[in-house]
């Protein structure tokens, strides 16, 4: 076996897998197309070239699941933190960048490794079985001929193209005084117990309140590139839907039949919101057919609204884009290779997981992965306790899978939902405010990642 990895891809995930498994004494040869090829959206031939906005996000990993993985990058040596950090700007608690110093940097510290050769030019289709070591780090806009390949590969409910998100809630955060457990005519479904979906009511005044919000409320556009992808209708925006007639949704994702409000059974609700359970942890709740093109701060505003989740917090708001990722929980391992095809490998936003260093902390992983399998050794992921181990866990594991058309399975930004819940402790006899305990269980949650990929670390040296 050839101890080579292929790395194709030399975005943000592609970049740090390089970084990773050069560093670890592997050789590496990185296919990027652009500088023959271009994309709708890029403008540099530069490596891990930021597209969208120049933000990592939060940067504190006392508090916030983004800080938590920025720590653990670092502490894992990760390339994609230490340019960031070499670039960065004012943004008030959070990471940002100048996106042309840090690309330029990246792709020079990448290009200056001994054992790593640049290969420019276009992979277009799977590679051949000579290429036995490959980490596939193509990204949300892989070129249309390898995408082609990877679906034939995977099949046709292998690999998606048009992202359609649904707002995720944190489960302690719906009142549940306001809401209650039933599926429609108490149905029991495969795996489930007739109560299996939280849903809140509303009555005729606030759903032609919710719905006018809606329609006024301020969308983002689509992007050049997503414009001639059409609509599907199992995945039309929620506004779209309001459009077509004040009627519309309550006949459709919140239609109220065969529902009974717990707390007030003799009265009927006009429209009922439902939220189904998003991870095996059940700390997530996603609110069923809402994805939006609505911006975020009007998805804050107009989602409070609906009984139940007026002090709720989001894990994730909802979105709609052209995008193209697999279907990771039925595809892949927990190495992040392909099941049929165990010497291809994905990292990065392709397999799911949702921001820069989401799937920069992913292509970390598999270029461990990669190299530790160059050298044969053993590789153990870091646990799901750990911002790592949560995003390896959801791809590949954690996700519920469902017999709705092909999955309810979608990209997700790291966020401490996905990680096994903490026990938070107070003082005997004394009552903790809502605020203090939100704040005791998120430094529970980060002060157990730190110290279990810590440990982590050195179990894997």
């Amino acid at each position: 076996m050839s101890q080579t990895i292929h790395i194709i891809g030399a975005g943000m995930a592609g970049s740090e897998a390089a970084w990773q498994a050069a560093k670890a004494g592997v050789a590496v040869i990185l296919h990027e197309m652009r500088g023959q090829t271009k994309t709708d959206v890029h403008k540099t031939d530069h490596f891990a070239e930021l597209v969208c906005s120049n933000s990592f996000r939060s940067d504190d990993k006392d508090l916030n699941a983004v800080g938590v993985l920025h720590e653990e990058m670092r502490l894992a040596g990760s390339l994609i933190m230490d340019v960031a950090g070499r670039h960065q700007v004012p943004a008030g608690g959070a990471l940002a960048v100048d996106r042309d110093g840090f690309s330029a940097e990246v792709t020079a510290r990448v290009s200056a490794l001994p054992n790593i050769t640049i290969m420019r030019g276009e992979v277009e289709a799977i590679p051949a079985p000579g290429w036995d070591n490959v980490i596939i780090a193509t990204g949300p806009l892989t070129s249309p001929k390898l995408a082609a390949s990877i679906g034939a590969l995977t099949g046709e409910e292998g690999l998606a193209f048009f992202d359609a998100i649904a707002p995720i809630v944190y489960r302690e955060s719906i009142d549940m005084s306001k809401a209650w457990f039933q599926s429609r005519y108490d149905k029991v479904g495969p795996g489930g117990t007739g109560k299996d979906y939280i849903n809140c009511p509303m009555d005729k005044a606030q759903y032609e309140a919710f719905v006018t919000a809606l329609m006024a409320g301020e969308k983002t556009d689509f992007r050049e590139f997503e414009k001639n992808t059409p609509y599907f209708d199992g995945c039309l925006p929620i506004e779209v839907m309001a459009e077509r007639g004040l009627e519309t949704l309550r006949h459709g994702p919140m239609k109220p039949m065969g529902l009974t409000n717990a707390h007030n059974p003799s009265v009927k609700a006009y429209a009922v919101i439902q939220l189904r359970q998003d991870n095996a942890l059940a700390t997530l709740y996603n609110i069923v057919g809402f994805q939006t093109k609505l911006k975020y701060a009007e998805q804050l505003t107009i989602f409070k609204t609906i009984p139940g989740l007026e002090n709720a917090e989001f894990a994730r708001l909802g979105g709609l884009h052209r995008n193209t990722f697999l279907n990771s929980p039925k595809l892949l391992d927990d190495q992040l290779r392909l099941k049929s095809q165990p010497r291809l490998r994905f990292a990065g936003q392709v397999t799911g997981v949702e921001g820069y260093v989401e799937s920069a902390a992913m292509g970390l992983m598999a270029g461990r992965m990669a190299a530790a399998q160059a050298l044969g050794r053993s590789f153990t992921a870091p646990p799901a306790t750990t911002a790592h181990g949560a995003l390896i866990n959801h791809i590949t594991g954690g996700h519920i899978a469902t017999t709705e058309n092909r999955s309810s399975f979608q990209p997700m930004n790291i966020n401490f939902g996905l990680m096994p819940p903490v026990t938070v402790q107070r003082e005997a006899g004394k009552k903790m405010q809502f605020k203090d305990k939100t704040i005791a269980r998120k430094r529970a949650y980060t002060s157990r990642a730190m110290a279990d990929f810590k440990a982590w670390l050195v179990a894997q040296a």
